[in-house]
């Protein structure tokens, strides 16, 4: 199973370094220097990657002047992972894991399944495709998703006052 990693923006001086948005918890394991990445249907070999403020700046084996690293701009880097594979922390979750899991209130009640959890800067959300078509938008903290299960396909959260009914404007 592929899964997005990064984003490859602008080109960076004439030698082919590009400047990559990282989009993954795990950067030191998925973005390192000899790791493989798809860009498209390429096969790209990372060469050496530095620190550059709050991105990456990457040289890819092949890719040795300026137009060759524009020609990926804009590209997601994925990479392959086994759907079977876990973060090293039991608390946290690949979003492939979170998608389509059924969404419980502590009393039982069925609020829908998750269909997209969101990144935002501030927390992470999960969005609940409830009945009706209705959308349930669910921060993705511990005080308010108790309790997540992917090998029984459920989580549990417990809303605060007014968070369902704030979803239903």
């Amino acid at each position: 199973m592929r899964v997005v990693v990064a984003r490859i923006g602008r080109a960076l001086g004439i030698k082919g370094e590009l400047l990559i948005d990282v989009l993954t918890d795990e950067p030191e394991r998925r973005l390192a220097a000899g790791c493989r990445v798809f860009a498209g249907d390429r096969v790209l070999l990372i060469e050496a990657e530095r620190d550059h403020g709050k991105r990456i700046a990457m040289r890819f084996a092949g890719i040795d002047d300026r137009t060759a690293a524009e020609a990926l701009t804009g590209m997601l880097l994925e990479v392959e992972r086994d759907p079977a594979e876990r973060p090293d922390d039991p608390d946290e979750f690949y979003d492939d894991q979170l998608i389509g899991l059924t969404t419980y209130l502590p009393d039982g009640t069925v609020l829908g399944d998750v269909s997209e959890v969101i990144h935002l800067p501030a927390q992470d959300l999960l969005a609940v495709a409830g009945a009706g078509g209705r959308e349930i938008l669910i921060p993705f903290v511990a005080e308010i998703v108790t309790a997540v299960d992917v090998e029984a396909g459920s989580l549990t959260v417990e809303p605060p006052p007014g968070l369902l009914e704030a979803n239903e404007a």
